[in-house]
């Protein structure tokens, strides 16, 4: 006997799933590549040193670099060489830096998409170690507050050369979170600027921070490859501060679609513009690079 046909939503939930794209945003190049079973707990807090060790799961590179140098700027120079699962770290006290090289299996025009992911598992970073009820938030696209302080922030680098139609070499995610606060001269200049310490989070320095980030992309980007990008854009999402009458959605090159509900008015914002000049640099490091 012939089975009956399935519903029509239960064939066309299957059309669906047979176009969903793959995950293709590595983490680790290929020869670095192994299971894991990562912990999300977080590592116990303590005074961090700059020549205190980073635990970092095995298929990491560590790269550590003198407190004058730029972390980000160093993992796009070295990423091709590198490859994925490359993270380079900056040794100070008062600013958590680091950044991660990425490989995008996906042309780079989606594959922007990645910086969501980075932007995700950093904030649930802080969250890790934040005190009950503190409030940590995103401004699209790209920075942190923390009870409306701005901490810190995120950045996404690919190479120059690379076509919106092609997959890029590779990916760079980095970070910058301030852990200690500035001196009065420079809050002066900045008012609105704030760090983790006079936010409460105890003495969660630099290396914490780190550590809790990398945890939290490898779950961000497993999630991804198991259910899709949308989980990752409700995260982000619901990280931003919320407007009345307003929606969000994440357009499939990354952009920022706000809806106003009950009109037809809709804004869009450009993510490749949104991150060539990140909103929160100055702030964060003063105005240059101590």
């Amino acid at each position: 006997m012939r089975s009956p046909s399935p519903p029509e939503e239960v064939r066309e939930r299957r059309r669906a799933d047979s176009r969903r794209p793959s995950w293709s945003i590595k983490l680790f190049s290929q020869e670095k590549k192994r299971k894991l079973e990562v912990r999300l707990t977080p590592t116990a807090p303590g005074h961090s040193s700059v020549t205190e060790p980073i635990n970092l799961p095995p298929p990491f590179t560590l790269v550590r670099l003198r407190e004058s140098r730029d972390s980000f700027a160093h993992a796009m120079h070295i990423a091709e060489e590198s490859g994925a699962g490359t993270l380079t770290y900056v040794g100070r006290f008062d600013l958590a830096e680091f950044a991660v090289v990425l490989e995008p299996g996906e042309p780079l025009r989606t594959a922007r998409r990645a910086f969501y992911a980075g932007m995700v598992a950093l904030t649930d970073a802080l969250r890790a170690y934040a005190p009950p009820n503190k409030e940590i938030a995103i401004d699209w696209p790209d920075a942190i507050r923390v009870d409306g302080g701005l901490v810190g922030g995120g950045r996404l680098g690919w190479p120059s050369s690379a076509k919106e139609d092609e997959p890029p070499r590779w990916l760079v995610f980095g970070a910058m979170i301030r852990t200690v606060a500035m001196s009065d001269r420079e809050a002066g200049v900045y008012p609105l600027a704030s760090a983790l310490d006079q936010e409460g989070f105890g003495e969660a320095g630099a290396i914490q921070v780190t550590e809790s980030f990398v945890r939290h992309l490898m779950r961000a980007l497993d999630a991804w490859q198991a259910d899709g990008f949308d989980g990752i854009a409700r995260e982000f999402l619901s990280r931003l501060p919320r407007a009345r009458q307003t929606t969000y959605v994440i357009a499939d090159n990354g952009d920022l679609i706000a809806r106003r509900i009950g009109t037809n008015r809709t804004d869009r914002h450009d993510l490749k513009k949104g991150l060539l000049s990140p909103s929160w640099f100055g702030s964060i490091l003063g105005g240059q690079r101590l």
